[in-house]
């Protein structure tokens, strides 16, 4: 399993367009994904309205979790999805 905390920089934080394109990315994969925020339940990052209810703004901190083969890959480009300015 790959794990990775990321502080999410966009200004609008993880919402519109950021999440959509973490959620395209995340569903390209069979892999499990989960996205949560803090310390909170992880959601499935492959659902936008999950992903969107987390709420997540500028500064707020995510773990973005993955399993299975090319999971560390896959978690690296999300990290980069969340914490693109």
């Amino acid at each position: 399993m790959a794990e990775r905390q990321v502080t999410v920089k966009a200004e609008v934080g993880l919402h519109a367009r950021p999440a959509a394109t973490f959620v395209q990315t995340a569903a390209k994969t069979p892999l499990d994904v989960t996205v949560a925020k803090g310390n909170g339940k992880p959601v499935n990052a492959k659902s936008i309205l999950a992903v969107l209810s987390l709420d997540v703004r500028q500064g707020d901190i995510v773990v973005i979790a993955a399993e299975g083969e090319g999971a560390d890959e896959l978690v690296d480009q999300l990290a980069q999805i969340a914490s693109a300015p």
